[in-house]
């Protein structure tokens, strides 16, 4: 009677260990379940993309709220960003590791002689993609530099004459709604502060222009006018895939929808082989 006793005892505390044990694993399951993998196991970025942003200047009121913006679509479409503030990392090996180049705010000029030749051949012979904005068209001679004359010719052969020092608003027209940076764009749009940059002559028979400005709708109006005055174009001559966006002055860019839209679509069609 004892033996059974202590018998059945036994199967009951087995059964209570067996018990134990499911309950354990199951929860070490759902823990293992809701920790997140390595990174090598996280989605993939779909590119990378090198931005090159000023770090001072009247322009870094438009290049902290464009980096904020460009951060959350990047997060948003599974891209990464990496930001440099001047040319002393660039050469062909670094540039290697990025399928975009947005040259945001930064002038053509007082690059590391490496700079120039690696960004040459990044673009010439199709890396990646590349969108220039604004100040990317400061052509000439400036603060003791030399125009460099291969990016005059990669922007159409333009060199910069003036600019609306007091900033005037402006109306876009798009000229090529069928390019797929203009999805979605309206056929014009309106820029409310912006510096709007003449140049010796229009890039126009060297590029492809998708928009232009109307110089009578400046608000307050300004003698400061070229005539035809192309603001968005591509340069169909090389490798690369290339846009520039003239508008990139001010932050409330950032705002305006079409903009927006118009930068983004940029980002996606450039990057395309």
């Amino acid at each position: 009677m004892n033996g059974s006793w202590q018998l059945r005892h036994k199967l009951k505390k087995i059964k209570q260990m067996k018990k134990l044990i499911f309950y354990f694993t199951a929860c070490v399951m759902l823990a293992l379940l809701c920790i997140p993998g390595p990174a090598s196991a996280q989605k993939k970025p779909k590119f990378k993309a090198l931005v090159m942003a000023e770090g001072g200047g009247h322009h870094i009121a438009f290049t902290k709220a464009a980096r904020v913006w460009l951060d959350k679509l990047a997060e948003e479409k599974n891209f990464t960003t990496d930001y440099i503030s001047n040319t002393d990392k660039i050469d062909e090996d670094f540039l290697k590791q990025y399928q975009l180049i947005i040259q945001m705010d930064y002038a053509p000029y007082g690059w590391k002689d490496k700079a120039f030749a690696a960004f040459e051949k990044y673009i010439t012979e199709g890396w990646g993609g590349w969108i220039g904005l604004h100040h990317a068209t400061l052509l000439g001679d400036f603060d003791g530099f030399k125009m460099w004359p291969w990016f005059y010719q990669f922007m159409g052969g333009i060199k910069f004459v003036n600019y609306i020092p007091k900033f005037a608003e402006g109306k876009v027209n798009v000229e090529v709604p069928s390019h797929p940076v203009m999805k979605g764009v309206p056929a014009s749009f309106s820029v409310k502060t912006e510096e709007w940059y003449t140049y010796d002559k229009s890039p126009r028979p060297n590029v492809q222009v998708l928009a232009s400005v109307d110089e009578s709708s400046y608000v307050p109006a300004s003698d400061v006018k070229m005539g035809d005055h192309p603001v968005i174009w591509t340069n169909p001559h090389y490798k690369a895939r290339n846009i520039y966006i003239f508008m990139g002055h001010s932050p409330d860019l950032l705002e305006n929808e079409a903009y927006k839209k118009l930068f983004s679509n940029a980002i996606f069609w450039a990057v395309k082989k």
